[in-house]
């Protein structure tokens, strides 16, 4: 029984050595056959970018252009002299658009070029490797460069062309506003809607508008020139216009005691908060003035007309920008917030240097001239003495929000109005 029981562990143990051997020289043979894969590199594809210089120089640059300024104009959405200007400045404040020398020794892309395949994106509202042809760059190189360049647009002109309104353009809106009939106005606000095409699919619900649409809203507040004086964009289009309001700073400045002081008197009464003109949406306070819906009689159906066409200001203002730069009429093809925030900043800041260049070509300029020659006096004036530098009373805020949402002073207000408009123009 013993002798028995020992040869079946040795045959066990040989059957087992044998088996391992086996495994040990199939892993070795597999190892021996192994190839591995030969590494994939980038397709190097060289586009002659001297070239492609040298063509964007002839045709809009140089000292007899082939396209004429008309052309330039509409493929640039600005003057030849707005966009050189911002050439020249990215080329010595921006590090990446600076005409650099690779590691070979050979000048990379131009900032001409850079600069041109960004303007192009956001005036067309194209792919990346649209620019390639006739640019000579890759996607890739393209759409860093529309990424260096909103953000360049932000860093050096955000400051001037996305300021708030100082107490000078305060002066000149109420001046506007006063020859209008709206004494007090500074502007109207609405909200624009952005398709959000490539939202993560995580947010899909929160960002979604209508049927399966998402999209990202814009608030903003223009003036009769076009000139975008607020901006507040990402809320969700799930909001409405209330809604974003109650997320929305537009009234911070006003709240902490940061805003200039002004006063303004309407029908013989007096008041000292700018206002808003808005559609029917907007709540009925102080600060905003809509129209009427069911006008009766003379004067509300005159002051009804004249608020609404008054408040296509911020819809012009939308509609010119989305002419402009189609990357914000077409759906947003970026997933990053940050990106798409810095693109709709960044086309609101050219669109506003595009206004201040041709103001005088397509503007209709009121007399305002009047006050400065002192042959009457103004109604609506604004502190210029006043500094942002000044304490803020926090024991103010509480009783300031209450004065900005007091339906009372809406109703008077706009019953001053009606009666204002229809002694300016009633016999017009």
């Amino acid at each position: 029984m013993a002798s028995s029981s020992n040869d079946d562990e040795r045959n066990l143990e040989n059957r087992f050595e044998d088996y391992f051997e086996e495994q040990i020289e199939e892993m070795y043979n597999t190892m021996l056959d192994y190839q591995p894969p030969v590494p994939r590199r980038r397709a190097y594809i060289e586009r002659n970018r001297e070239d492609g210089h040298n063509r964007l120089w002839n045709d809009y640059f140089s000292a007899e252009p082939t396209y004429p300024p008309e052309y330039f104009r509409r493929r640039f959405r600005m003057n030849r002299s707005l966009f050189t200007g911002i050439v020249n400045r990215f080329s010595n404040e921006v590090h990446y658009f600076q005409h650099r020398r690779d590691a070979v020794g050979r000048f990379g892309l131009t900032p001409l070029q850079k600069c041109t395949a960004a303007i192009r994106m956001l005036a067309y509202g194209c792919a990346g490797d649209m620019v390639d042809e006739y640019l000579r760059m890759g996607e890739s190189t393209a759409l860093l460069c529309l990424e260096k360049f909103t953000q360049g647009i932000i860093d050096l002109y955000g400051e001037k062309y996305l300021r708030k309104p100082t107490p000078e353009d305060l002066q000149r809106l109420l001046d506007i506003g006063e020859v209008c009939g709206f004494p007090g106005m500074i502007g109207s606000i609405d909200c624009m809607h952005w398709e959000w095409k490539n939202c993560p699919h995580s947010w899909k619900g929160l960002y979604t508008r209508g049927a399966g649409k998402p999209t990202i809203v814009l608030e903003a507040v223009a003036s009769q020139d076009l000139w975008i004086w607020h901006v507040f964009f990402g809320p969700p289009g799930t909001l409405n216009d209330i809604n974003v309001l109650g997320r929305s700073p537009v009234f911070d400045d006003i709240i902490y005691g940061r805003a200039p002081r002004l006063k303004f008197t309407v029908n013989g009464h007096n008041y000292h908060r700018a206002y808003y003109r808005s559609d029917g949406i907007y709540p009925k306070w102080s600060t905003f003035i809509q129209s009427i819906s069911l006008p009766q009689g003379p004067e509300a159906k005159l002051f009804a007309e004249r608020q609404k066409s008054a408040r296509k200001d911020v819809e012009r203002a939308f509609g010119v920008l989305q002419a402009r730069f189609a990357i914000v009429r077409n759906p947003a093809l970026l997933w990053d917030k940050e990106k798409i925030s810095n693109i709709i900043r960044a086309c609101i800041i050219l669109h506003n240097m595009i206004v201040e260049d041709e103001r005088d070509g397509y503007t209709y300029e009121y007399n305002t001239n009047m006050w400065l020659e002192g042959e009457i006096s103004r109604s609506s004036e604004v502190d210029l003495s006043f500094s942002i530098d000044m304490s803020t009373n926090l024991g103010n805020i509480i009783p300031t929000r209450e004065e900005l949402r007091d339906q009372s002073i809406h109703q008077c207000l706009k019953t001053d109005l009606i009666a204002n408009i229809f002694a300016k123009f009633g016999n017009q």
